[in-house]
């Protein structure tokens, strides 16, 4: 059914798209499809900046530049993301929202998902949210969403050895090790460390997350994506 303004609405748009309809909530924590008012936000909020100036946490450097270009790229992003949500190719950008108010987004990204079953995590936080433990559970929480709801097999994670909080957030839910690679960063050879969590690993590990997490975890929406999933 459509609003008086002609728009679709959010139940409609969940009929037709699945994705749209996924909500991850574990008490004061949530997470959420972007819809185009929460990209405003989202995009406003990182423009404000999300880490300290003279570094680069990630492989492409979205978040360098004027608080219009970033906001800019943010928009670009998720515009394009949200296409990529199938058995080939699997893209969720999900809004992490803090007591109803957002803070940041956690993602997940994987290719062949459906013979795979395999996805990379990738987050960012507003610096007025960082350092309050947040970014902890927000991993752990889309971890519970890709073991628990999506049924994956791997969870991979990757940060550059200097950037000590993503590497700290990961050692901390639980990864294992994966090795180190070299790449490149502002044309200069860099290193990051590479993360893996296993089913196995994540039975281990479950329990420990749970606590983390701080509240019983809801997932509503999963059973119409997973059937998107499978088309």
């Amino acid at each position: 059914m459509r609003c008086q303004t002609g728009r679709m609405t959010s139940t409609e748009l969940s009929r037709l798209w699945p994705a749209a309809g996924l909500r991850v909530a574990a008490g004061d924590l949530e997470l959420r499809w972007i819809d185009d008012d929460l990209l405003l936000g989202l995009a406003d909020l990182a423009a404000r900046g999300v880490h300290d100036d003279g570094v680069m946490p990630f492989r492409v450097p979205w978040s360098r530049g004027t608080p219009e270009q970033v906001a800019r790229r943010v928009l670009a992003f998720h515009w394009d993301a949200r296409a990529k949500v199938g058995h080939g190719e699997l893209v969720l950008e999900l809004a992490v929202m803090h007591a109803g108010t957002p803070v940041g987004v956690q993602g997940i990204s994987g290719s062949e998902w459906s013979i795979l079953r395999e996805v990379e995590t990738g987050s960012w936080l507003g610096r007025a949210y960082q350092g309050q433990g947040i970014g902890a559970r927000m991993r752990a929480l889309m971890l519970h969403l890709a073991f628990e709801g999506l049924g994956a097999h791997d969870v991979t994670s990757t940060a550059f050895i200097d950037n000590a909080a993503s590497n700290a957030v990961s050692q901390r839910v639980g990864y294992e090790p994966d090795g180190v690679e070299r790449t490149v960063r502002d044309d200069e050879p860099a290193t990051w460390r590479r993360y893996r969590m296993t089913r196995v690993r994540w039975e281990q590990v479950r329990e420990a997350n749970s606590a983390l997490i701080g509240a019983p975890v809801e997932i509503t929406g999963i059973e119409p994506l997973l059937v998107q999933l499978d088309g």
